[in-house]
């Protein structure tokens, strides 16, 4: 049996994620539109500074827990390197579909609505509700994916 369309844009996304610089949490994100893969994220620093590996963690440091406090990180997130390549490389990826290893936090979902994405398809979840209500208020499909599930 063939797996879901979901489930192939998933596993790339999980090989996506595995290029984070992160020392916290490795997430990837993928932008789709008419079943051809247009930008790749994983979450770390801005091109040429040091990765958190190589200097310290600050929401380590400081004790920050996840899902607060998005300012206080060397960091971009994934779905936001996805969003910011696709300007980069000046693709639109407006009407198109946004996957994540984890649901997406409240900045990103800002930005997932003015990029005109009209579909997440995420896995992991994300102590965020504000997120999944601006994400419902815009009328953006979530789909919390779960492996082999159609």
């Amino acid at each position: 049996m063939r797996p879901s369309w979901d489930d192939y844009f998933m596993e790339i996304t999980y090989v996506v994620a595995s290029r984070s610089t992160c020392i916290r949490r490795k997430v990837g994100a993928i932008i789709v539109k008419d079943k051809h893969i247009l930008t790749s994220g994983y979450n770390g620093v801005p091109s040429g500074l040091r990765h958190c590996a190589d200097t310290y963690c600050m929401r380590d440091k400081l004790a920050i827990p996840s899902g607060v406090r998005h300012e206080l990180c060397r960091g971009l997130h994934a779905e936001q390197n996805a969003i910011i390549q696709s300007a980069v490389h000046g693709v639109s990826i407006a009407g198109g579909t946004l996957y994540s290893t984890t649901q997406p936090c409240v900045l990103c979902s800002k930005m997932i609505i003015n990029a005109q994405l009209k579909t997440i398809v995420f896995a992991g979840s994300y102590p965020d509700s504000l997120s999944l209500e601006l994400l419902e208020e815009a009328g953006i499909e979530l789909v919390h994916w779960t492996k082999g599930e159609k």
